[in-house]
């Protein structure tokens, strides 16, 4: 059980860390303030913020649980998890890392074009409740930083602990807090917005970087002892 919590513990780092990243925290401010921007009382700006956040959560469950359950449908997955994910795994966060300190850029994708224009259109026709939707896509657009913690490090991690839902779950509510936050600054009528969110930048480049230093840490002790037996 203390392991289960620490895991989790972990998951929910992954997710706020992803949160506060530039390209997911910008999503996150503009979501909440379109949902919300025809919205004259403040119960339901923060309804949006959470109903964003649901989506999110949302999003990443049936994406993570679809790639798990997809694992784990092979017959050979406990061979994999005791042999060949462990040698897999040092690498994995020395390149995560590598892009939490921006010496590897990964491409992005996500919601454009028309699939973009359709989303608009449903989101200002079913109001607060468009949030959830919204959610959901903006979860699926994956910049290079969370495109590495996601697919490269809580799938790992769910797979190895036969995790497909609890943990994108927990994932997924870190990664969109702070748009409950934006939406409580917005219901609150907080002026001085863009003052909180230069200070959330300026916590996101200490914690991606001493994340980043220690995923490379932990990656090489792993390489020294999965691949090449020295510890």
């Amino acid at each position: 059980m203390g392991e289960l919590w620490w895991v989790v513990a972990g998951a929910f780092w992954l997710g706020l860390l992803t949160s506060v990243s530039p390209c997911p925290l910008a999503t996150n401010v503009a979501a909440v303030a379109y949902v919300g921007r025809s919205v004259t009382r403040p119960r339901l700006v923060l309804a949006a913020g959470a109903l964003y956040t649901f989506g999110r959560a949302a999003g990443y469950v049936i994406l993570g649980a679809l790639i798990v359950l997809g694992l784990a449908s092979m017959v050979s997955l406990s061979a994999f998890l005791q042999d060949t994910f462990q040698k897999l795994l040092g690498p994995m966060l020395i390149l995560v890392g590598m892009v939490l300190l921006g010496l590897l850029s990964l491409p992005s994708f996500g919601v454009g074009g028309k699939t973009g224009q359709a989303l608009q259109r449903l989101v200002d026709g079913i109001g607060v409740w468009g949030a959830v939707p919204l959610g959901m896509a903006f979860a699926l657009s994956f910049c290079p930083v969370s495109a590495a913690l996601f697919f490269g490090s809580l799938i790992p991690l769910a797979a190895q602990h036969d995790s497909p839902v609890l943990l994108p779950t927990v994932y997924g509510i870190g990664t969109g807090l702070p748009a409950v936050g934006v939406a409580l600054l917005i219901a609150l009528g907080v002026k001085r917005l863009g003052h909180v969110l230069d200070r959330v930048q300026v916590f996101e480049r200490s914690a991606r970087r001493v994340t980043g230093v220690v995923f490379i840490l932990v990656g090489v002790f792993e390489v020294l002892r999965g691949v090449f037996g020295v510890l």
